[in-house]
């Protein structure tokens, strides 16, 4: 279990009922007055082709986006966003049925995503609908990574890991290429659909990123110049349909760079 000490977050934390019952439906719920949980977790809407959600905890909702009028937005974390802007919610430990709930008027709440997950103390984690959304049965996969990177901040290093979202892919290799000194480094090597890597330690700069597979020298997903900086914790995701070659189609394949810390 990695602890974490630095980093931001959104201050979205799971109530008792009675708390619940008294804050507005739409609103983001939260402990007016006790200390910060010490676990964390990120949302991901990497979902091909689903609609804006909102997630939940359990019946805890806690992502959602303010609209001009002070209302809810029907938005909601739409597809390749992350919830509350990027930041970590704080959550208690202990076990959850996670959900990605449609944000829009129509369907309003429906859970389109269910994952069961377990918190641990002082852990952090994300979060991710990932797959095809099946419109029919209107329903979408997901899954839980730990983000285990050290809490000890090291200014010398930027801190990179792959997660793979990617449902109709092989298993990836990413690979990040300095523009600098020409160094091509091994994110991490032949990571499966819904899993997440160790964080690798890579010098600080500007790189080119590219994904294989692994019995291969044919870059599948390319993302140039990606400034990685010292003392920084990144996730690279991998998200989209595999078979698109445009370079313009929302779901195409596309490495996504979220910052951890």
């Amino acid at each position: 279990m990695t602890k974490h000490t630095s980093g931001s977050w959104i201050v979205a934390v799971l109530v008792t009922a009675a708390v619940a019952a008294a804050c507005d439906e739409n609103a983001v719920q939260v402990l007016p007055s006790t200390a910060l949980q010490t676990s964390r977790v990120k949302f991901f809407n990497f979902g091909v082709n689903a609609p804006g959600v909102n997630f939940y905890a359990n019946d805890v909702k806690m992502t959602a986006i303010l609209s001009a009028t002070g209302s809810e937005a029907t938005t909601g974390v739409v597809y390749g966003g992350v919830g509350n802007g990027g930041a970590y919610s704080s959550i208690a430990p202990g076990s959850y049925t996670m959900t990605g709930r449609i944000a829009a008027t129509t369907d309003k709440d429906l859970p389109i995503g269910t994952i069961s997950t377990t918190i641990a103390d002082g852990t952090f984690y994300s979060l991710y609908l990932s797959g095809f959304y099946n419109t029919t049965a209107k329903t979408i996969d997901g899954f839980v990574v730990e983000d285990a990177y050290p809490a000890d901040v090291d200014y010398s290093v930027a801190r990179v890991r792959f997660v793979h979202a990617i449902a109709n892919a092989n298993p990836l290799t990413l690979y990040a290429a300095n523009t600098t000194t020409f160094d091509t480094l091994v994110v991490d090597a032949a990571a499966a659909y819904k899993s997440g890597g160790v964080y690798a330690a890579l010098p600080p700069g500007v790189y080119n990123l590219f994904a294989r597979y692994p019995d291969s020298t044919a870059n599948k997903i390319v993302r140039t110049a990606v400034t990685l900086t010292g003392g920084r914790v990144y996730t690279v995701g991998a998200r989209g349909d595999i078979t698109i070659t445009s370079t313009t189609a929302v779901n195409r394949p596309f490495l996504d760079n979220t910052a951890n810390q």
